[in-house]
């Protein structure tokens, strides 16, 4: 069994968003790419090294285990993020069959990505709690802008991923929670209609000025404001707000809507036998 990192995003936003960027400062165009590395390497590192410590050494053996960026990207998967609107990782071996309890190991398996994510950001805002002071004396830099994308890239990976739909993370967890008998239609919905239901919804996300995954901006803004003791979108519209007359000045711009939410995209798990 393989797990398939894919990116998805809104076209439209993070197209316009990065050639923006490009075109307006470039340095935190670059910032924002670090953080998207960042992110979705630490991400996938960690489904490889929670695997090893529940007995598969599949990842390791095919050198996924590492902090190395390029043993995780996809070249083309990455531009075609960047340039079209999604895009895909390379693939993480996963073999349940090596597992002691592969039905629950499974699941903390999945559930590492998600988890490591909400590391990331507590501990980019914990740095950036500490840092407003500096912030309000000398005004934002780059490493803050770093600093907070870091935090709400992070935050929207966490909450796509534990959305119940298969091949998401949060699938394995409902999937083995369903596994009495009475259960089995559900469980066998959730498996074969999942991906197509998320296809879909991704296909309308990205096509169409439709946010389908517009709900997640409050529990991620909402937590990143409480993270670093003052409110994101404020400071997204202090970062951007100062890239000129058309860039984005607030996280409700269209540039930015339903958060700079989808510049990562939003990491997931697919599960191919």
């Amino acid at each position: 069994m393989l797990s398939r990192s894919t990116i998805f995003g809104k076209a439209g936003i993070i197209r316009g968003m990065f050639l923006q960027l490009l075109q307006f400062s470039p340095a935190i165009a670059v910032v924002w790419i670090l953080a998207i590395i960042l992110s979705l390497t630490v991400h996938e590192f960690s489904h490889a090294l929670v695997g090893k410590w529940k007995g598969d050494k599949t990842a390791e053996r095919e050198g996924r285990l590492t902090l190395n960026p390029l043993s995780h990207l996809d070249p083309m998967g990455f531009f075609a993020l960047l340039f079209l609107g999604f895009g895909w990782a390379k693939p993480v071996p996963f073999n349940p069959y090596n597992l002691k309890n592969p039905k629950w190991d499974a699941v903390v398996i999945a559930l590492a990505g998600p988890a490591a994510n909400l590391l990331m950001a507590a501990v980019a805002a914990l740095i950036l709690r500490f840092s407003l002071p500096t912030i309000i004396v000398s005004g934002f830099t780059l490493l803050h802008t770093f600093l907070l994308l870091t935090v709400i890239i992070n935050l929207f990976l966490l909450f796509f991923n534990v959305l119940p739909i298969h091949p998401l993370d949060g699938s394995k967890l409902v999937t083995a929670l369903l596994d009495s008998p009475k259960h089995v239609q559900l469980r066998q919905f959730i498996m074969t209609r999942g991906s197509q239901i998320l296809t879909i919804l991704v296909i309308v996300s990205v096509l169409t000025n439709i946010d389908v995954f517009g709900f997640l901006s409050t529990p991620a803004f909402g937590l990143c404001s409480t993270m670093v003791g003052i409110s994101c979108p404020g400071l997204f519209g202090v970062v951007f707000g100062s890239l000129g007359s058309s860039a984005p000045t607030s996280p409700h711009h269209s540039m930015i809507q339903y958060g700079i939410a989808l510049w990562m995209g939003a990491v997931s798990v697919w599960s191919l036998s």
